[in-house]
C-alpha cells in the first residue's frame, strides 16, 4: 500500500503554489489596455533617450525633430519629483500609521497644512520663490506629492499594523524599525506604488505648466511645456507641429493612468 501510494504521489504532476506577485504580474500581461500602455511608454522612453545616437537634427534648431528631444527633459521633470515624493512619503507614512500617538499627530497635522492649497497653485508659489529651473521645478513637484503619498501611506499601514503577523514580530522581539522594514514595508509598498504611478501624468501636466509659464526649464532647452509656449504664435500658420508637444504630454499623461488603473485591478486578487 506504502508502495502504490509512493507511486501515486510521484505521477501526480508536480504543482507549485503562485506567489501574490507572481499573480499580478501574469493579470498585468493578460491585460491588453496596460501593455499597449506599457509598450508605448517604452517606446517613447527609447526614442527619447536614444535620440542623440539616432543621427538627428539639432535639438536646439526648430524642427519637428526638437519634440523628440523635449521628451527628455519632460519625464525627467515628471518622473523624478514622483520618485522622490514616493520615498519621502512613503517613509513617512510608515513611521506615522506604525508609532501613532503623538508622532502621528504631529506629521499628519503638517501634512494637513498642504492640503490647504490646491495642487496648482502650490506649485507655482514654490517654484515662483525658487526660480525657474530643472532642479527647482523638480523640488517643488516632490514638496507637492509628499502629502498625497504620505496620507496614502499612512492609512495603508494603519490597516496593517494589527495583523498577525505584525503581532508575532514584536512578541518575538523584534524592534519598531525592523518590523517596519522586514515585516510592514513590503505589505504596504503595492497599494502605494499604484497609486504613485498614477500620480507621474499629474506630475508631467504640472511640469508642463510651470514650463508654460516660465517657471520651469529656460530657454533654450527642449521640453514640451516650454515649446507649447514658444510655438503658440504658430497655431494658426502650423498648427500640427504647434499642437504634436501637447499631444505628447497627452499620450504619456493617458498610458501612466491607464497602466496604474490595470496594476490596481491586477493587484486585486478578489477580483
Amino acid at each position: 500500500m506504502s508502495a502504490m501510494s509512493d507511486a501515486a504521489l510521484q505521477a501526480e504532476p508536480a504543482t507549485k503554489a503562485r506567489g501574490y506577485w507572481a499573480t499580478v504580474g501574469r493579470r498585468i500581461v493578460r491585460d491588453k489596455v496596460s501593455m499597449v500602455c506599457a509598450c508605448i511608454l517604452i517606446a517613447i522612453f527609447l526614442s527619447a533617450l536614444c535620440a542623440a545616437w539616432l543621427g538627428l537634427a539639432d535639438p536646439y534648431q526648430g524642427s519637428m525633430i526638437r519634440r523628440l528631444y523635449g521628451g527628455r527633459l519632460s519625464l525627467l521633470v515628471g518622473i523624478l519629483p514622483v520618485i522622490f515624493a514616493f520615498v519621502i512619503g512613503t517613509s513617512l507614512g510608515l513611521v506615522a500609521g506604525y508609532v501613532g500617538g503623538k508622532i502621528n499627530t504631529a506629521i499628519m497635522r503638517t501634512i494637513d497644512v498642504f492640503y490647504a492649497f490646491p495642487s496648482v497653485l502650490l506649485a507655482i508659489a514654490i517654484s515662483g520663490v525658487l526660480g525657474a529651473g530643472i532642479v527647482n521645478s523638480i523640488v517643488s513637484l516632490t514638496v507637492v506629492f509628499v502629502p498625497q503619498i504620505t496620507r496614502v501611506a499612512e492609512s495603508v499601514t494603519t490597516g496593517v499594523r494589527n495583523m498577525d503577523f505584525v503581532e508575532a514580530a514584536r512578541a518575538s522581539g523584534a524592534g519598531p524599525f525592523t518590523i517596519m522594514r522586514v515585516h510592514m514595508l513590503g505589505n504596504v509598498l503595492g497599494p502605494i506604488f499604484v497609486y504613485a504611478t498614477g500620480l507621474i501624468s499629474v506630475s508631467m501636466i504640472l511640469a508642463a505648466g510651470l514650463s508654460f509659464l516660465g517657471l520651469g526649464t529656460k530657454p533654450p532647452e527642449p521640453e514640451w511645456g516650454l515649446m507649447l509656449n514658444t510655438l503658440r504664435t504658430a497655431i494658426y500658420i502650423n498648427p500640427w507641429v504647434a499642437a504634436l508637444p501637447g499631444v505628447m504630454i497627452f499620450a504619456v499623461s493617458i498610458c501612466f493612468n491607464l497602466l496604474s488603473d490595470g496594476m490596481r485591478s491586477a493587484m486585486d486578487i478578489r477580483n
